[in-house]
């Protein structure tokens, strides 16, 4: 079961998009994933998984609004309102590394070999065909469906198609089974810079970016 934050009514969040999972074996609808909770307990990004931060619209939407991208330093630009005025605030895959706690570094793959990532989706019980670009939540086993879901819905810098993972996706769980290094910090840091490129600057990931906002100013006015 995932933990949906609470917003005000007139939010524009998706509330299915970068929450937070909680593993309460006592909830009636975790009684069918009991026995993948132990390992979900287990795994190293448990803070991005499960801390439950939360995210407030006004500070979101100003971030992404103001968001810049700097392709010679490779950061992203944007600020923050302190009492009616702009404060700066500098996005890096590092900060991203820091803050999230991701058990990577900056030699991190980002990717593994087709052939070992679709082996260990067979390994999972994956029923479907394998020769699709996107692979679905619905033809893996009963226990891992909830690990993937957990995924999907914490990492994901899609909003909506939940059913649906990514080659990226897939390779973030052959890396936390198989306990192998993986690149997430790149890969949530290319999907925010993706957002301001591509023009959208939809408000994708604002668990994650409430948290960056409240390392660089802890006392930021929540209201």
């Amino acid at each position: 079961m995932l933990f949906v934050l609470k917003f005000a009514s007139n939010v524009q969040f998706d509330l299915s998009h970068n929450i937070c999972c909680v593993y309460d074996e006592t909830l009636p609808k975790m009684t069918v994933f009991k026995g993948i909770l132990p390992f979900m307990e287990c795994l190293r990004i448990q803070k991005v998984l499960t801390d439950q931060h939360k995210a407030f619209n006004s500070h979101v939407a100003h971030f992404w609004k103001n968001a810049k991208y700097d392709e010679v330093n490779d950061v992203i630009n944007s600020s923050v309102s302190i009492d009616g005025e702009d404060k700066e605030i500098i996005i890096t895959e590092q900060l991203v590394r820091e803050v999230l706690e991701f058990p990577d570094d900056e030699n991190s793959p980002t990717g593994f070999p087709e052939r070992m990532v679709k082996g260990y989706m067979l390994r999972m019980g994956y029923s479907g065909p394998l020769n699709k670009t996107n692979y679905l939540k619905a033809c893996f086993t009963t226990p891992y469906k909830f690990f993937i879901h957990s995924v999907i819905h914490a990492l994901s810098h899609r909003k909506g198609g939940y059913d649906v993972m990514k080659d990226y996706q897939m390779c973030m769980v052959t890396a936390l089974v198989l306990n192998k290094k993986y690149n997430f910090s790149r890969i949530i840091f290319h999907y925010m810079k993706d957002n301001i490129t591509s023009g959208s600057k939809s408000w994708v990931y604002p668990r994650f970016v409430q948290m960056l906002l409240d390392r660089a100013y802890p006392n930021l006015v929540k209201d």
